[in-house]
């Protein structure tokens, strides 16, 4: 490898690393790089932070707490807030492709938050291979959120809607 082309490679994998990429593969020609990194271990302690800071709201630049104190014998927090998207359906990719959310370019949506469908309703287009392929609700009910944006490249099972069934 050329001394530019290790510069490049280390530079990628600052870049990489920085935004938490768990694998990445490059193949070029007679080129072929595959790099996957490990993910950051996640101690019960870093957890027990964040949960004080999150109950605590502490502004951002907050200093971290530190528990000197074994965990069985730390202060209990109270529950957790309820999860306002606790109990929603979630309508999940069946292929891998390009997410519209329209017929067509400058068309009107077909479903938008606060909307009711139907099971069966078309609620957008995948397109796979030059294919558009209609994804329909698995589900009635109204949309809560739409997860994923237009032109959008999704993956097999990535959530796309929640529905609050009903």
């Amino acid at each position: 490898m050329k001394p530019q082309d290790m510069k490049d490679l280390k530079e990628l994998i600052e870049f990489l690393k920085q935004y938490q990429v768990a694998e990445f593969d490059l193949d070029r020609g007679d080129t072929k790089i595959r790099l996957k990194f490990d993910p950051p271990p996640v101690s019960s302690a870093s957890l027990a932070e964040f949960a004080a800071r999150a109950t605590a709201a502490a502004p951002v630049h907050a200093a971290p707490v530190h528990h000197a104190a074994p965990a069985a014998s730390a202060p209990v927090a109270p529950p957790p807030a309820a999860d306002p998207d606790a109990g929603l359906h979630t309508v999940k990719s069946p292929i891998v492709g390009t997410y519209y959310g329209s017929p067509s370019p400058g068309a009107s949506p077909f479903v938008s938050p606060g909307d009711r469908v139907q099971k069966g309703q078309v609620i957008c287009i995948v397109e796979a291979m030059k294919l558009m392929n209609e994804i329909e609700a698995d589900a009635s009910g109204e949309i809560v959120k739409c997860l994923v944006t237009n032109g959008q490249p999704i993956e097999f099972g990535q959530p796309l809607f929640t529905i609050r069934e009903g």
